[in-house]
């Protein structure tokens, strides 16, 4: 097969074109919410309000946070590959870019439709945000392997597929899902995960680069990420500490497991900055209910060390026995915490109470209102394990589909041999070392004789997964 990774015309096209259809659609669609409408300063000269009470003040502080968790946390975070930090970073760059147009549209359909009308507010960014952290969580597993048409493909689609199983979760399930483990942790990291085993090639292992001092972002916004659109008051407050106490227990097991598992008592420092993030995860489902701090804890504590054993054991049996390729480890940071989280959702509301909640609180958590109103607590806890289940399923036929659509050969993606490479798809500063195997497309070998050039020695598993928040 001949390998044509030049995107002159392509990338420009692809690019231009989704953008006119995103000009388009919002030019039919999208109008401002109104409390970012002009109309806002009738009512409240109306109704006596003050600046202070409109939605931007309230929301816009989550936001930055979920911003930075997205642009930062996870493109700067994954730069650890040591010839693929301007991949890492660019690609990210643009997916999330693309994917945020999208997911205003898509989510908008589903949950913010008025008159014929998508209503654009904080809120609305905010759900954008959480929509693109699924498709970067995806990115994990594929970094290093795929175009960057691919990438904007697979966005698409994971956008789409994303709005489809959060409208089932959380307006047909009625699920309760504030930080996202199921919607947005296991669903991209699961949907990523199969698209990685679909593309999968016999290829040299990555290079990591000479150092990794970084300092981990994720905790620092973490907890405003699982609280961002919870409700005022109460829930938005439990939300933030136990999310937490949760990451402050994972940290310690992570440390202690880290040291354990090497001979010398070594510390790793991609475990310190993944495996660390696990119990913000797996908190996110129950991070709104009357979970306990000491439950939190109890959570972090046993994901650190789930998380961690899976970077040094459960990813090398992956790649090995499965052919599941996850360059960022993204089934230990999100693949098992986000499962983890979806049951002790389960568990959590199903163990509610009048005792513990109240009357009115119960109501106000579980929004037993409605065609709820007639909910128990073990009602609730079951329909959050269907939710955990529906998204299991749409994220691997999705990814299924997905990613035997990426695997058609004219998407740009590079050779076996020059995965991982910035070369590939970037100019490069003169003097940078590089093993880029220029590609002609008038030349064309069979596929099985291509000979595979290493970049590196093989190295320890454990060492080569990357740092995702």
């Amino acid at each position: 097969m001949a390998w044509n990774t030049n995107l002159r015309w392509r990338l420009p096209l692809t690019c231009l074109l989704l953008q006119v259809v995103m000009v388009i659609l919002f030019g039919v669609f999208v109008r401002y919410d109104f409390d970012a409408d002009a109309h806002w300063w009738t009512e409240r000269k109306h109704k006596n309000l003050s600046e202070m009470e409109n939605e931007f003040y309230y929301r816009y502080p989550s936001f930055q946070d979920v911003h930075v968790m997205v642009f930062v946390g996870f493109g700067f975070l994954m730069t650890f590959l040591q010839r693929y930090g301007f991949s890492a970073v660019g690609f990210n760059f643009l997916l999330a870019a693309f994917g945020i147009q999208w997911a205003l549209l898509m989510q908008g359909w589903f949950h913010f439709l008025e008159d014929r009308y998508i209503v654009v507010g904080v809120e609305n960014l905010i759900n954008a945000d959480f929509c693109v952290a699924s498709v970067c969580v995806a990115f994990g597993a594929v970094l290093g392997k795929v175009s960057p048409i691919q990438l904007l493909i697979m966005t698409f689609f994971q956008v789409t597929l994303f709005a489809v199983n959060e409208f089932i979760l959380l307006n047909l399930l009625k699920v309760k899902d504030a930080g996202g483990s199921m919607t947005i942790h296991t669903f991209g990291a699961y949907f990523g995960l199969t698209v990685t085993r679909i593309l999968y090639r016999q290829q040299p292992r990555a290079e990591q680069g000479e150092t990794e001092f970084c300092v981990p972002v994720g905790p620092l916004c973490h907890d405003c990420f699982n609280s961002a659109i919870s409700y005022h008051g109460d829930s938005q407050h439990r939300a933030a500490i136990n999310t937490y106490c949760s990451l402050a227990a994972c940290v310690l097991t992570s440390v202690a497991v880290s040291s354990a598992l090497h001979k010398k008592g070594k510390l790793d420092m991609v475990h310190i900055q993944n495996a660390t993030l696990a119990g913000g995860v797996a908190v996110g489902t129950a991070a709104e209910m009357m979970l306990m701090p000491y439950g939190a804890l109890i959570i972090g504590f046993i994901c650190g060390i789930i998380s961690t054993l899976g970077f040094v054991y459960l990813t090398p049996f992956l790649e090995s026995r499965l052919h599941i390729q996850d360059t960022c480890g993204i089934n230990n940071l999100h693949g098992i915490p986000g499962i983890i989280g979806g049951i002790v959702g389960a568990v959590t509301a199903a163990s509610a109470s009048l005792e513990v909640y109240g009357k009115e609180g119960l109501v106000h958590s579980f929004d037993f209102q409605g065609f709820k109103r007639d909910w128990t607590a073990r009602t609730q806890g079951k329909f959050q394990i269907y939710g955990l289940l529906v998204t299991l399923a749409m994220a691997l036929m999705g990814g299924i589909i997905v990613g035997l659509i990426l695997r058609l050969p004219f998407w740009g993606q590079p050779s076996d041999e020059n995965c991982f490479e910035d070369a590939v798809y970037w100019e490069m500063p003169e003097g940078n070392s590089t093993v880029y195997i220029p590609e002609d497309p008038t030349f064309k070998p069979s596929g099985p004789s291509v000979p595979s050039v290493p970049m590196v020695s093989p190295l320890p598993m454990a060492s080569s997964v990357p740092l995702v928040p």
